[in-house]
């Protein structure tokens, strides 16, 4: 595997800061959030300068009960291409459910949420991640993910089914050290359990972001400082093996750029502290070992795959559905977890949609975000968040006349423009003549 080094997640809200910091050696950019067409300035910067890029896909839902979607995968094959990434990288989760499979209506999480380990669901993994590495130019590592909750009736550990996943399949993993603690706190679990279960060769590099606790829940924010018991797993990680790469993620909320060179300071001592760990433990014949995983897989199999499907796609809509559509919470869920869950996704889809469509908050000011979660527990989320923002303002439009009250009174005139603006097949077009044809033809039907 290609060494990659010291690395940070680039944004564009950092790029300039990253383009001057010293010792970074690669960055990865969230593969959605790039055009292969328009690739950024500052991303060609980077590759002129011999810095690797990574792309790393949060919407493909490997962990989900259908196959990939082929224009997905299309469309991350083109960004590895363009940036000249030696590999791409996506989730073990699901994103979506519903559909055919369920006979349920099809629905978005708009965030990543974990699959059951259970041996259906690593039947239905292990295809999926295979379909991916065939359409792929360049190899695929599968990140482990941070969960507020549990599936009951799990038949693996953590490190039980990434290993198997790695021995089926021959994929590389994205270890995310930040994701080990939030499940440590959340669900009880031993990173140092799930470190000596992994199958170590198989790393192609490791995560390591911040958080915050609220409630006895920990939140893999990306918006806070590395907390020390971050780090000390990722002493124990480099104590085992030498990870080819760390890179640290940052989504929010940026500090300065001397804060983030201070974090990526800490993040190179934490490495070379389980280094010298290691090396020690070799010198005394005490090294830690992890069981051994062929790179290329193997052949085992367990059992038919259509049924696995769709017993898997049952599940997660019934879960999906409680999430996000009111449903009750399947038997065996703990229902506070569950709540938080919710609560946390419709909030994400808040901050995004503003983020897509920013508009918005400035229009309708404090009320944006409380009419936005209003409306996130009568819709589910169906499409990308920016036909989610599409909804929000034509639900807005359509129950206007229902407000009787002066201080609920909406901008509705600009909100009707914004979305006849984006809601056609192409943006209407600015010209002063197009604008004065657009504003007499709505005088016209005022009539």
């Amino acid at each position: 595997m290609e060494r990659l080094g010291t690395g940070i997640g680039w944004r564009p809200e950092i790029a300039g800061d990253i383009e001057r910091m010293p010792g970074i050696d690669w960055v990865e950019v969230v593969a959605e959030n790039v055009c292969p067409g328009h690739v950024p300035a500052s991303l060609l910067r980077l590759r002129e300068r011999g810095v690797t890029v990574v792309p790393h896909g949060v919407a493909l839902g490997l962990g989900g009960a259908e196959r990939p979607d082929a224009g997905r995968l299309e469309a991350l094959a083109e960004r590895a291409e363009a940036l000249r990434s030696p590999l791409v990288t996506e989730h073990i989760a699901f994103v979506r459910a519903g559909g055919p499979l369920s006979a349920s209506p099809r629905l978005e999480a708009g965030h990543l949420l974990p699959v059951p380990r259970t041996r259906d669901a690593l039947d239905v993994l292990c295809e999926n991640v295979r379909i991916a590495q065939d359409a792929l130019p360049v190899p695929l590592a599968v990140e482990n993910i941070a969960a507020l909750f549990s599936w009951p009736g799990e038949e693996m550990s953590e490190g039980q089914f990434l290993y198997d996943l790695a021995d089926r399949t021959g994929v590389r993993l994205l270890v995310d050290v930040a994701n080990l603690h939030t499940n440590h706190v959340n669900r009880g679990e031993d990173p140092a359990k799930a470190l000596a279960e992994l199958p170590l060769e198989a790393i192609a590099y490791v995560h390591v972001a911040g958080g915050v606790e609220r409630d006895g829940v920990w939140h893999d924010s990306h918006a806070h400082p590395v907390p020390r018991p971050v780090l000390d797993i990722l002493t124990d990680l480099a104590s085992r093996v030498s990870p080819p790469g760390v890179l640290l993620e940052r989504d929010e909320d940026f500090p300065a750029p001397d804060e983030l060179e201070r974090e990526l300071t800490g993040i190179r001592e934490a490495v070379a502290k389980g280094a010298a760990a290691r090396t020690t433990a070799r010198a005394q014949g005490s090294g830690v070992r992890s069981r051994s995983v062929p790179v290329s897989g193997s052949a085992r199999e367990s059992g038919s795959r259509g049924p696995a499907r769709q017993r898997v796609a049952l599940a997660q809509a019934a879960v999906l559905s409680s999430l996000v559509a009111g449903t009750p919470v399947p038997e065996g869920f703990d229902r506070a977890r569950m709540a938080v869950q919710a609560r946390a996704l419709a909030a994400k889809r808040a901050d995004v949609v503003a983020k897509v469509a920013p508009e918005l908050p400035v229009l309708l000011g404090e009320r944006y975000r409380a009419a936005f979660l209003a409306h996130a527990q009568r819709w589910p989320m169906t499409g990308g968040y920016r036909q989610d923002a599409l909804d929000f303002v034509e639900r807005l439009l359509l129950t206007s006349g229902q407000r009787e009250r002066r201080d609920e009174q909406l901008p509705l005139r600009e909100l009707r423009e914004w979305w006849l603006e984006r809601s056609g097949p192409v943006p209407h077009s600015r010209r002063p003549a197009a604008r004065l044809a657009r504003a007499t033809r709505r005088v016209l039907l005022r009539r």
